[in-house]
């Protein structure tokens, strides 16, 4: 029979791996949209859409360099998940 406890460590442990592998898309898009944003203030140019390719581009490329890293993180932890799927399962 699977517990509270077993539970509770299965979405720590499906919540810490959501965040450490979406952390460099988002950072890399936190940067390039404050870069604009100060090449924006600097140069007065007040267009919205100018951030939106940038964004693209660079979390593009960060997937690019990441995405087998971001994949090797979420396949351990199904693995994980599958390894201890016979102790989830209530015999009685």
């Amino acid at each position: 029979m699977i517990t509270q406890e077993a539970i509770l460590d299965i979405a720590r442990d499906a919540i810490y791996t959501i965040i450490i592998t979406s952390a460099p898309l988002l950072v890399v898009s936190l940067v390039v949209g404050l870069i604009i944003s100060i090449f924006q203030t600097v140069t007065s140019i007040q267009e919205q859409t100018l951030t939106f390719v940038p964004k693209i581009l660079a979390v593009f490329v960060t997937l690019m360099i990441c995405g087998s890293w971001m994949m090797d993180n979420m396949s351990s932890l199904i693995e994980r998940l599958w390894s201890n799927f016979s102790s989830y399962l209530s015999m009685g």
